[in-house]
């Protein structure tokens, strides 16, 4: 039973009418639906002493802190069964903070928290981690991206860290934590039993110093499976650091990102380092990185390895060419394990996924999803694309978006679409212009195959 509205202005007899339906729903979804401060007040009203309600999003709404403290009023009590409490972009401030933090001792059910893109400050995540810190409060997962938090609140955030056994997942990408604030979290974790699964820091300023921290973490948490570092300046010497931390025979990593990263191919080596011993890693991004046909030549050369058991591996945008994609081709054909590819913004040209296609065609290939936008592709490629569709049994989406094609070269991927023995789910071709016939024969096609999604 839910209440689920995204992206509609609710008008005023709307809102009367939903007000006593949402007594009785186990989730209520009102994103964007232009809620103010009033309209908290109604619904604490309408929530109170709700038996049901199990998560309310209420994302994108100006609800304000006097907003939020009146709908906080109308969720508390012991018989409160909220388990997802979603607060993104509620133009909430320090204030609401400390509305939150009561409200975390008098929901006892609450598991998820999301505050993300509010300008909460350090002064308000000090107060919202009195509430976390109290024996009521048992939140899982805490969610606060561009919350404007810098090194100033680490040190009472990793207080939560260090004392809670809760809390599984932690995510603060996009503050200015730097290097001192990261240390001091990784100082709380060091210190903790809680059993944290995923640690999400991306663009938060770290420095490779922060690398030894992270090494430790690593290897002591063995219940950490996701760790995201994206856009900090690591640099090869910092992967270096991480590395022996990833080796740890305790470590259980599962999903490694390392989007733009200042990596170059030395650290490239030591990434496939990690991948040839640990079978649990089974996601990894080096996008953004200029790594070059050298890091490419050796992620492929690992990935043709037995103890490699790699399944996404995100490459966009680092600097490859057509003189690395034999070494794609070649592994594409032999390895079973990887299921995901992104390979797009790489100048790879026809040439390059001409061999691309070679190996992909090859009876081993298992291959399923392959992300090719911004490649500089051209008409003259779709034959090998439109031949691939029907040798290949596995590929089930081919992106192809932003490249230099037009209706010939989308005709001929229409004509291997609509055979019987083309089993691709989904094509994506965004900026991708077509005529007015192309275009009535594309949406022919999707009605033809049910199972056929084309996206431009």
């Amino acid at each position: 039973m839910s209440v689920d509205i995204h992206y509609e202005q609710l008008s005023d007899t709307q809102w009367m009418e939903l007000l006593p339906l949402m007594q009785q729903q186990q989730v209520v979804r009102l994103v964007d639906c232009g809620i103010t401060e009033a309209r908290c007040q109604d619904m604490g009203s309408a929530l109170r002493g709700s038996p049901a309600l199990a998560e309310l999003d209420l994302c994108n709404n100006q609800l304000g802190d006097g907003g939020l403290r009146a709908l906080l009023q109308g969720l508390h009590g012991p018989a409160s069964k909220v388990q997802k409490l979603s607060l993104q972009n509620c133009c909430l401030t320090e204030p609401a903070c400390g509305a939150l933090a009561d409200a975390l001792r008098a929901l006892p059910a609450l598991r998820e928290l999301c505050l993300s893109y509010n300008p909460l400050g350090d002064p308000g995540l000090r107060l919202l981690c009195r509430g976390l810190l109290d024996p009521q409060c048992h939140i899982e997962k805490l969610q606060m991206e561009y919350c404007s938090l810098t090194a100033a609140s680490c040190e009472a955030l990793a207080e939560v860290l260090r004392t809670k056994r809760d809390l599984k997942e932690l995510m603060v990408n996009s503050n200015d934590l730097s290097e001192a604030g990261v240390r001091a979290l990784c100082g709380g974790l060091a210190d903790s039993t809680c059993p944290l699964e995923a640690l999400k820091l991306e663009s938060c300023g770290l420095t490779s110093a922060n690398c030894r921290d992270l090494c430790g973490i690593v290897a002591s948490k063995a219940s950490l499976c996701e760790l995201y570092l994206g856009n900090n300046k690591l640099g090869d010497v910092g992967i270096a650091e991480l590395c022996p931390g990833l080796l740890s025979p305790s470590s259980r990593l599962k999903t490694l990102w390392l989007w733009e990263c200042d990596i170059t191919a030395s650290g490239c080596r030591d990434l496939c380092r990690v991948l040839r011993a640990k079978e649990s890693l089974k996601e990894l991004s080096v996008a953004g990185n200029e790594v070059g046909d050298e890091g490419g030549r050796l992620l492929c050369d690992t990935l043709l390895e037995p103890s490699c058991w790699l399944e996404s591996l995100w490459v966009k945008s680092c600097s490859f060419t057509a003189a690395c994609c034999q070494h794609f081709s070649t592994m594409l054909a032999q390895n079973t394990r990887l299921l995901e590819l992104q390979l797009g913004s790489n100048k790879l040209g026809d040439e390059g996924v001409r061999a691309l296609c070679h190996g992909l065609s090859q009876p081993g290939a298992t291959l399923r999803e392959l992300w090719l936008g911004d490649c500089e592709l051209t008409n003259s490629i779709c034959s090998s694309l439109a031949a691939l569709l029907l040798t290949n049994h596995s590929l089930r989406q081919l992106d192809i978006s932003n490249n230099c094609m037009s209706d010939p070269g989308i005709l001929q991927l229409a004509e291997s679409l609509q055979q019987p023995s083309c089993t691709l789910e989904k094509l994506v071709l965004f900026d991708i212009y077509v005529s007015e016939h192309t275009d009535d024969r594309l949406r022919a096609l999707e009605e033809s195959k049910p199972g056929l999604k084309i996206i431009y």
